[in-house]
């Protein structure tokens, strides 16, 4: 995650650039480069044979080398199938969990954005209100005022804030909310407020530190009752200080740096350096059940979904069509209509997703980042696959 690739936070950096060496610190098993050979059997709930996105799974492990693929499709009467491809384990060559746990990476602004449009709602939060009407004095820097920055900016990746993983050491280790701050403070501003578009991590951490001032109580708690309880998401949390583990069945993690090096298994590792931006760990039926709740508007007043809907160009990251709303992202489909939803990347885990407005709903994950266009147009390719069944 540290930086972004189209959609989400990532270490191995690319538009928002992240660092490529932060993981020589984390504790990793080396896995060696290996062929994966013949694909697990695939777990598909439903059919018997390999459907489009079963075989859209199995060519990202065949093609694009991800040593497991995972994915979730909900139709619009509500029924859910779901797919594996690869290996769960390349040490032990176990299968992957069906609708196993993985690390969700900027998926996780959408919940932070949800949270601040309900306090918007119950008028504790003004979109409009800047930085400063709630952490006051906080926000300074070079070409960086609080003072004129707003929520909605911040929400909307148009505040110029720069993005401060970008600038993380290399430990793998417990950051504070407020140490990620800092990090970024120590930086220009990337443009003046409301004046352009850029993704910055940075965002999202003040994002997270108005909820907890407002509220008075630690941003997961408030993720968790506002949310997660809410619609009932039973294999979603947010990593408590420390917690470097996932609790449930899991794929593991891998990541490989450079290029033709050995694949490390990084399944273990300290989230915090995420936080608001992108902490939280989820299923692919998790996300599904949120981004339809959020869609079917059970999670938001319709006016605050619409502004949630109301966006912005956002190409450079998020590809062709792309758009940026409130911590939501819109792309268009190939067999028409909109996609919602965000996606997100982090050290061994990158996911891709979307809800329609008729109630259709796919997330895909796999277990490596991507760093190269062509896998990341794959696993995009295969969302679509899913959506325009």
């Amino acid at each position: 995650m540290r930086g972004q690739t189209r959609q989400g936070l990532r270490l191995p950096g690319r538009q928002q650039g992240t660092r490529r060496r932060a993981l020589t610190a984390a504790a990793a098993v080396v896995i060696g480069v290996m062929a994966l050979g013949p694909l697990a059997p695939p777990s598909v709930s439903a059919a018997v044979r390999p459907d489009a996105v079963q075989q859209s799974l199995n060519a990202l492990v065949r093609d694009d080398g991800m040593p497991a693929a995972l994915a979730s499709v909900q139709d619009p009467d509500g029924r859910t199938r779901t797919y594996t491809a690869g290996l769960g384990d390349l040490a032990t060559g176990s299968k992957v969990p069906r609708d196993g746990q993985v690390r969700i990476g900027s998926n996780t602004k959408t919940f932070v954005a949800v949270v601040v449009l309900q306090l918007v709602g119950e008028g504790k939060i003004g979109l409009d209100a800047t930085v400063d009407t709630y952490l006051p004095g906080l926000v300074r820097g070079e070409g960086i005022d609080g003072r004129r920055i707003t929520v909605r900016q911040l929400l909307q990746q148009t505040s110029g804030l720069p993005n401060y993983s970008n600038y993380l050491g290399d430990d793998v280790r417990y950051y504070s909310p407020r140490e990620l701050l800092d990090t970024a403070l120590q930086h220009p501003a990337e443009f003046a407020p409301g004046t352009s578009w850029k993704y910055s991590n940075t965002n999202y951490i003040l994002a997270g530190l108005i909820v907890q001032k407002v509220t008075g109580r630690p941003l997961a708690e408030e993720i968790d009752r506002r949310i997660i309880k809410r619609i009932g998401l039973r294999h979603t949390y947010f990593p408590a200080p420390g917690d470097a583990s996932i609790r449930e069945p899991h794929p593991h993690g891998y990541h490989r740096e450079p290029a033709d090096g050995p694949l490390r298994d990084i399944t273990e590792i300290d989230p915090s350096w995420g936080w608001a931006a992108g902490q939280m760990v989820s299923t692919n039926s998790d996300l599904n059940r949120f981004f339809g709740a959020l869609l079917a508007g059970r999670l938001l007043a319709s006016a605050q979904l619409a502004q949630m809907r109301s966006t912005v160009p956002a190409e450079a990251t998020f590809g062709p069509g792309g758009r940026y709303g409130l911590g939501l992202v819109s792309r268009p489909l190939p067999c028409g209509g909109l996609s919602w939803g965000h996606g997100g990347s982090f050290p061994g885990y990158e996911t891709r997703g979307g809800a329609t407005d008729d109630g259709r709903a796919t997330n895909v994950a796999v277990t490596m980042q991507l760093t190269d266009e062509a896998g990341r147009r794959n696993l995009e390719r295969a969302v679509d696959t899913a959506l325009c069944r």
